[in-house]
């Protein structure tokens, strides 16, 4: 038995944060219902990759869900709302908080139906201040918590392609929905969880910004260094490139070994990893001469030696073909509705001995299950068919896939 078998998700997300925080509930088990408008919603289509036009983005985060097309915006689509929220556990939406209401979708409507649902809500800036209203995506959250500016050369700030606040948020989400669930449990209560893209960036840069409120450092872009360690830094190799991170004392003596420079460690530049992070770039400057006449294969091998971390800087295509991304068993060939082949997906990156999550179906056809999961409602066929032909739900026949 998976773990979430039994807890029905109603998933209103789009894009990243919340359709992956629903993808996670979905992959121990919970029912997770993708609702979004007849035809399909915009999301489906970032990154394509399928003969229709679905985006990578989109077939990632929506695995293991079944998909209603409904325009719940009218009185009658309301009432079909309504009817899903009755037999729902979890609700998961990602708009800004006054908007909620005019989707019906607040809490006080949902618990008025329900009264032990549980509402996760995810927007951009979070309920309260100036900001609140205002739309938002990954990498203005990158931009607000001080990582773009750190990462930057000092003549332009940088944006990570990869949406780390996106993803982080669904974590936390996800993380909020379980111990509500869990509180449900012990009190029968419901309630409403809320996360933000700019919380779950202020909060992975939590460090530098109780360091910057402390003691005022202001601290800059030093490009790929290390603040706080050294040498932490990517190196060019004859064939490649390289990163290395080196925290603590014994791995810094370990790697001035390597280097041939053991008065390193009488020096006081580098008595901590503050003031090697402080004086990075003269051992940067040691390390990249070290490197540059070793191939990236033997570099790693001389440091995996003296346990010193350190690995390749890989393309997206070198990192599929890695072996140890192939051992981790974390990329699942699913057989998608409408491509010929098998399109590897990235599983679960938590694993559980005894109730492990999995992939058990691919993304969902915008429509799919519609007509099954208005049965389960309560609806019969002919009432079905009349909202289909005026235009208030759609269905998409499966392919059996």
């Amino acid at each position: 038995m998976a773990a979430l078998q039994g807890i029905r998700v109603l998933d209103f997300g789009r894009y990243v944060a919340g359709p992956y925080c629903a993808m996670m509930l979905a992959d121990f088990g919970a029912d997770v219902i993708r609702i979004e408008r007849p035809g399909g919603g915009d999301d489906r289509a970032i990154t394509p990759i399928t003969e229709s036009g679905e985006g990578a983005v989109f077939l990632q985060g929506n695995r293991n869900k079944r998909s209603l097309a409904l325009d719940p915006r009218g009185e009658e689509g309301r009432s079909v709302l309504a009817r899903l929220v009755a037999s729902a556990d979890v609700v998961i939406a990602n708009v800004p908080d006054s908007v909620l209401p005019k989707m019906g979708l607040d809490y006080k409507s949902l618990s008025a139906i329900k009264p032990d649902i549980i509402l996760c809500n995810l927007s951009s800036f979070g309920p309260q201040g100036p900001w609140a209203d205002r739309p938002g995506f990954d990498s203005v959250g990158q931009a607000l918590c001080g990582s773009s500016y750190l990462t930057g050369t000092g003549e332009i700030p940088f944006r990570s392609p990869i949406t780390w606040v996106d993803n982080g948020t669904a974590v936390f989400a996800a993380f909020g929905v379980m111990v509500a669930l869990f509180e449900r449990e012990r009190s029968g209560m419901g309630q409403q969880v809320t996360g933000s893209l700019l919380a779950t960036a202020l909060a992975f840069s939590g460090s530098y910004l109780v360091e910057e409120n402390a003691t005022g450092v202001g601290r800059g872009p030093i490009g790929n260094r290390g603040h706080l360690n050294g040498p932490t830094d990517t190196f060019r190799t004859s064939d490649g490139w390289i990163v290395t991170q080196i925290v603590g004392p014994g791995i810094f003596k370990r790697w001035t070994q390597l280097m041939e420079e053991p008065e390193w460690l009488e020096d006081p530049r580098f008595a901590t990893d503050q003031l090697r992070g402080e004086n990075g770039a003269i051992l940067s400057e040691r390390m990249a001469r070290w490197c540059a006449g070793r191939t990236t294969q033997d570099a790693l091998a001389t440091l995996a030696e003296l346990s010193i971390p350190a690995g390749p800087v890989l393309s997206p295509r070198q990192a599929l073909d890695h072996p140890q991304v192939a051992a981790s068993n974390m990329l699942v060939p699913i057989q998608m509705h409408d491509m010929a082949a098998p399109a590897a997906l990235v599983g679960p990156a938590v694993g559980l001995s005894e109730t492990p999550g999995s992939i058990r179906t691919p993304p969902p056809r915008a429509g799919e299950h519609s007509r099954e999961i208005l049965r389960e409602a309560g609806l019969g066929d002919e009432e079905i068919d009349r909202l289909i032909a005026e235009g208030l739900v759609s269905e998409a026949v499966s392919s059996g896939a």
